[in-house]
């Protein structure tokens, strides 16, 4: 874990932290542990809601946006998506003015593929291998065609490197966009917007009258600010499973993740059920996408007085539960 090789790295001397100056640390988990750093010089970038408030909650000074300058070293802590963990590296090149940089991660979360793709762009000053995972440190890496570029899909939509879906329309989107309720209508949410695909087909119903998406990936998010340009929607940067609307909605449409990382997670999804329950009005309805194989029926019947299957595809199925049984706001 970082935590690990960070302590024995610095214990030992191998790597030396800047005596002086701050330091930036770019997309710790909550289960991350940055014990081995100086709380009072670390700024911590999260763009995911949970985290970012896990970490100011724990004292920290936590930014949602990537700071352009001004720091003595970086730290990046890897995530699986490469094309995330290479525009994170430059922009902590460019944070420190080519100034020491560490790159962590899991062998599971692919370092070593980062890592073979870095050598190519910088001489590493260090290396430390343990508990399934790498440190390694550099200095003035040459990887401006790291920086994060916008890719465009069909229809025009706009993703950003680390997204959801970010290389293509997700299939299960495109089986409930297939099947979106000809009366959706009222006050709406779309829990898990995304980078706004679903939320664009929703606004497409004239009944419509107010569409909240919501979304704790701030990127994603800024991507639904381009994509759906409509007076209806809000976007709000919250996690759908404890975010309390102010008024109860007529209609949620979802299509929940299911994975923590690398692991599948069906209680994440069984949350996004439960939570959009709490967030119905009494006669609400909620309609969700999912894989074949997740098992949200149950949890569906224990917050909904009506559940239906409505057909699917072949991977997915489309999910219904209406009038939830305790009305909660």
């Amino acid at each position: 874990m970082l935590d690990t090789r960070l302590t024995l790295a610095l214990r030992d001397g191998a790597l030396q932290l800047p005596d002086e100056g701050n330091l930036l640390v770019l997309g710790p988990t909550s289960g991350h542990n940055l014990s081995a750093l100086p709380k009072d010089r670390v700024t911590i970038y999260s763009r995911f809601f949970p985290d970012h408030q896990y970490w100011t909650a724990s004292g920290y000074d936590t930014v949602s946006s990537i700071p352009k300058d001004g720091f003595a070293a970086a730290l990046v802590c890897a995530p699986r998506s490469k094309s995330l963990a290479q525009s994170w590296i430059w922009a902590a090149t460019q944070a420190t003015n080519g100034g020491l940089v560490l790159l962590d991660g899991q062998k599971t979360d692919g370092v070593d593929s980062l890592l073979k793709s870095l050598k190519k762009a910088a001489a590493l000053k260090g290396t430390l291998s343990k508990a399934h995972g790498k440190l390694v440190w550099f200095e003035n890496a040459d990887v401006a065609e790291w920086a994060a570029t916008d890719t465009t899909l069909d229809e025009g939509f706009i993703t950003r490197p680390g997204v959801f879906s970010a290389d293509g329309i997700d299939k299960g989107s495109a089986v409930l966009v297939a099947a979106m309720p000809p009366d959706l209508s009222g006050r709406v949410a779309d829990l898990g917007a995304g980078w706004g695909y679903l939320a664009r087909h929703i606004l497409e119903r004239p009944g419509v009258t107010s569409l909240d998406l919501v979304e704790a990936d701030l990127v994603a998010m800024d991507c639904a600010r381009q994509n759906v340009q409509d007076t209806r929607a809000q976007f709000i940067w919250e996690d759908a499973t404890s975010f309390r609307p102010d008024i109860q909605y007529d209609m949620v449409i979802s299509n929940p993740p299911f994975h923590t990382g690398r692991a599948g997670d069906p209680d994440l999804g069984r949350a996004f059920i439960k939570s959009a329950a709490r967030m119905l009005k009494g006669s609400g309805r909620l309609v969700m996408v999912a894989n074949r194989h997740l098992p949200y029926e149950d949890t569906l019947t224990e917050e909904f007085r009506e559940v239906d299957d409505l057909g699917g595809s072949p991977g997915f199925k489309l999910l219904r539960g209406t009038k939830p049984r305790r009305a909660r706001r």
